[in-house]
């Protein structure tokens, strides 16, 4: 069976791409498995505007044809959607026999709960930026033009991650949590992160078998090129970028 994952969709939040999500969702293979990893909900104690709630709904809609693993995020740990229907709730996922462990990474985070102090002080300004004329991103996406701490962040998450399926005997890990695209090989462990659907570039991970695949999600079906509905579109190779992220 293949098995979709994305993560941080921020549902709730007003830079989630909810029109662009709903369209990845209607064309989801029949005979996929979809793990939702971690950060589904921006803020569980926020009401969701009608569109927003509209994809929860087919969310709950899916798991009633498909199978749904919702795996908790930093955002909505602990948090259950009224009637949650047939979707599977979990702190993490595997994979195969040892292939993938998919956690959303904020276990592996030591430098944002160590620094809240700044993080909010960050939030802060970056509202009033925006208050001041600055373009509305998410502010992830403003914290990636802070490169030095930026890097910083992804090695922490990145590097822990993969110190973990080493120890536990995992071939691959698959996160969330930065924001940050990225599929490497550290020591022969696969890191893969498939970023946000609050900027570009919105992505998810293909597990078929034991092939891993970090695509873009595009949106074209004019030429798809599996068969289905699907357009499998490669947004990098881990063989290209493992250098260039394995020492940032």
């Amino acid at each position: 069976m293949p098995t979709i994952v994305v993560s941080d969709l921020h549902i709730g939040s007003p830079y989630f791409k909810h029109e662009w999500f709903r369209q990845f969702l209607e064309a989801l293979p029949a005979d996929s498995r979809l793990v939702l990893n971690g950060d589904t909900i921006d803020n569980p104690r926020r009401q969701l505007a009608p569109p927003h709630r509209q994809v929860l709904d087919a969310l709950i809609a899916l798991g009633d044809r498909l199978p749904v693993v919702w795996v908790e995020g930093n955002h909505d740990q602990g948090y259950r959607p009224p009637n949650p229907g047939k979707i599977v709730f979990k702190q993490a996922y595997a994979l195969g026999d040892r292939r993938l462990f998919i956690t959303h990474g904020a276990y592996f985070d030591n430098v944002m709960p160590y620094n809240r102090w700044f993080i909010q002080l960050f939030r802060v300004l970056h509202e009033l930026r925006m208050r001041l004329g600055a373009p509305p991103v998410h502010v992830a996406e403003y914290a990636k033009k802070w490169q030095f701490l930026y890097r910083y962040l992804n090695r922490n998450v990145r590097m822990n991650a993969v110190e973990y399926a080493r120890e536990h005997g995992y071939r691959a890990v698959a996160c969330g949590h930065v924001h940050h695209v990225e599929h490497t090989v550290i020591d022969g462990i696969e890191y893969i992160n498939t970023g946000a659907w609050t900027e570009s570039p919105t992505c998810y991970l293909s597990a078929v078998n034991d092939e891993l695949s970090l695509l873009e999600w595009r949106g074209d079906y004019s030429s798809p090129s599996d068969g289905t509905n699907f357009q499998l579109s490669t947004l990098r190779s881990a063989a290209s970028n493992s250098a260039n992220t394995a020492s940032s």
